[in-house]
């Protein structure tokens, strides 16, 4: 109906103006002093372009009008399920604009020749984030795809939102409780991770080294929290054998992946691949974030950089975020990229035992 109309508009306008240039050279027959010019406005007073502007604004009005009415009945007569049915949307609305910044980030690491390194902390972890964001989500897209398959995936998302949604399309409520949840089932690998590091500890060859990581494994089972100069007295060790990233036994390697949230599905050689990927992508944010400084995160994103780094942060209060982010990042600009395995496993030594040391204190 919008096309027919405009295109009526269009030859309506074209008679118009073949009207109005019809009558201005019959005039200049008889007066020489009439000027062609003068008519002019009067062809974009009917210019198309402008009616289908007009009718475009006309659709858009009335498409807001009735999504407003749709909104207003589900939220007076199906609260519930307006609650998801809006979260949706703004699910959708935050993924877009990422999607713009993630574009504009790119477009400006193409144009300026601006490496991922150098980017600013916020945009390295846009990139990050997004990127993680769309691996889940695509599997859910694909499943979409076939007709009709869209009821299915909406009764999937309402029944296994964890599962199958991305953090965008989580209420308020659910980010605290999902975000507890995944904690909880990273902290389970802590208790292995310690175990391998204390079977680890015995085939060290250097007799400082080892009473000093036995040390170190054992102050983490009795529930204490080791100094940061504890844990850099044994970078040695994860620079290469017996605990570097592909040094590593393939099971311990395992529970490395679970805390990062990664499959431990995988072939030996890959997971070690995956590891040093992601070890020194955490690295390189790190070095970002104390570029830009602690003091200029706001406090969501100051306890989202914490639960990246292994803290449920949701029961902490900022000073508690800050102190603990302060201390992992001064065992991070210590480190080099050769010691990256020591950065994965200060998720363990840092985390495991800081919520129950505060409450003892």
């Amino acid at each position: 109906m919008a096309l027919s109309c405009a295109r009526l508009c269009s030859q309506l306008s074209l008679v118009r103006l073949c009207g109005l240039r019809t009558n201005s050279v019959t005039r200049s027959r008889y007066s020489p002093y009439v000027s062609y010019q003068s008519s002019l406005p009067l062809c974009r007073l009917y210019s198309s372009t402008k009616v289908r502007r007009g009718i475009g604004r006309y659709v858009a009005s009335k498409l807001q009008l009735a999504n407003a009415k749709y909104e207003s009945f589900l939220k007076r007569r199906f609260p519930r399920f307006y609650q998801l049915y809006h979260t949706f949307m703004e699910g959708f609305k935050l993924l877009f604009q990422d999607a713009k910044e993630v574009r504009r980030i790119k477009t400006k690491m193409f144009s300026e020749g601006v490496k991922y390194q150098d980017l600013p902390y916020r945009d390295m972890e846009k990139l990050r984030q997004f990127r993680r964001n769309m691996i889940k989500a695509i599997p859910l897209v694909m499943i979409s795809i076939p007709p009709f398959a869209n009821y299915l995936v909406f009764v999937l998302m309402y029944f296994f939102p964890r599962q199958i949604l991305i953090p965008h399309f989580w209420t308020p409520r659910q980010h605290v409780e999902f975000r507890g949840v995944y904690h909880s089932l990273r902290a389970q690998h802590h208790w292995p991770v310690l175990k391998g590091l204390e079977s680890t500890s015995h085939r060290v060859q250097n007799g400082s080294l080892q009473g000093r990581l036995k040390d170190l494994c054992a102050k983490m089972q009795t529930g204490g929290s080791p100094n940061v100069s504890e844990i850099l007295a044994v970078r040695s060790l994860f620079s290469g054998p017996p605990l570097g990233i592909k040094r590593m036994r393939v099971d311990h390697m395992r529970h490395i992946s679970s805390l990062l949230f990664l499959t431990p599905r995988l072939p030996g050689f890959l997971l070690g691949r995956r590891l040093n990927s992601h070890a020194l992508e955490l690295l390189q944010l790190d070095r970002a974030l104390s570029r830009l400084g602690l003091h200029q995160l706001t406090d969501s994103e100051l306890k989202q950089a914490c639960y990246v780094r292994g803290l449920n942060s949701d029961n902490l209060g900022i000073n508690q975020c800050r102190e603990w982010l302060s201390r992992w990042l001064q065992i991070s600009s210590a480190l080099k990229e050769s010691e990256v395995s020591l950065l994965l496993h200060s998720i363990v030594f840092l985390s495991a035992n800081y919520p129950h040391v505060l409450c003892r204190h």
